[in-house]
């Protein structure tokens, strides 16, 4: 078997990455999604796509955040791996499937050749997520009308309510930034992203009980796909009242008031608290996703 050629892409040959079948239905995925054409590369083997990598960041950065879209022919395994390792980005990977991938043996075929060409590429698992997304004739949750929500201008309120958020986190990425440079770093990499996003900073928000309390911080956002539930945080002293499900209300009402004609959302498979508001506010589980990072290089 001859080895892999690996082709970065551009206006000229774009069109190699379209040659690559795609069973697990990423496109549907990327409807939304813009990929700068030289920042797509495919594995080649006789002249045919064996695999393909979309990597992807926002309309002003110089370098791709993560690479969302990864697909790897049956058998080609090290192609897929190669396509990887010779990135000149080595960045976080999502892996986007059906929300029912692992309930069919050919998805969860598919899925599994992509998983094992990350591995062999030196991605260690990272997390599973849920990825969610209300429309209008799901209706619009309830209000519970327990708290008091305001727009809030100070950065700092939110930063010091993101580290006390944190503190008791069972997100993955928040617990790896933490790991990586404490709560202040988890803090100020959420702080970076929202402000990073294109939707208006007026939009954050602040959630007191009746007593004036702080109780949480819900951020309604846009990332470059659409409208999405940005954050919710319950702080420690707060939480077993539910009042995840009341910031996740008032999320999704902002945002159609606002304009949007559905929301998106996502949440670790295993924050199952946080899965369970979603289903009770109304939003179904729409895909799959499986995040891999690259291995810390070795001292």
């Amino acid at each position: 078997m001859t080895d892999p050629v690996i082709r970065v892409l551009d206006e000229s040959d774009a069109h190699l990455f379209d040659a690559h079948p795609d069973p697990l239905n990423a496109r549907a995925a990327h409807e939304r999604t813009t990929h700068r054409p030289d920042w797509k590369r495919v594995a080649l083997r006789d002249g045919t796509v064996v695999a393909r990598g979309a990597w992807w960041g926002g309309t002003d950065d110089k370098e791709p955040i993560n690479v969302n879209w990864f697909d790897v022919a049956e058998g080609e395994v090290e192609a897929g791996a190669e396509l990887l390792r010779s990135a000149p980005w080595q960045v976080e990977l999502e892996i986007n499937l059906p929300g029912d991938w692992r309930d069919h043996p050919a998805l969860a075929a598919a899925a599994r050749t992509r998983f094992a060409a990350a591995r062999a590429a030196g991605y260690e698992l990272l997390v599973e997520r849920f990825l969610y997304r209300w429309t209008p004739e799901r209706g619009l949750p309830e209000r519970p009308g327990r708290l008091v929500f305001a727009a809030e201008p100070d950065d700092a309120v939110f930063f010091e309510a993101l580290r006390r958020i944190h503190a008791v986190t069972l997100d993955a990425h928040s617990l790896k930034a933490i790991a990586e440079g404490g709560l202040d770093q988890a803090a100020q990499e959420e702080l970076d992203f929202f402000h990073w996003c294109p939707s208006p900073r007026e939009w954050w928000q602040v959630a007191h009980t009746p007593e004036g309390d702080l109780a949480g911080i819900h951020i309604p956002a846009h990332n470059p796909s659409g409208p999405t539930v940005g954050f919710i945080g319950v702080l420690p002293e707060h939480r077993g009242r539910g009042y995840a499900y009341d910031l996740l209300a008032e999320c999704t009402h902002f945002l159609v008031e606002h304009g949007a004609e559905a929301v998106t959302g996502a949440t670790d498979r295993s924050n199952f608290p946080m899965a369970a508001n979603f289903a009770k506010a109304g939003f179904p589980v729409v895909r799959e996703r499986i995040n891999f990072h690259p291995a810390a290089p070795t001292a």
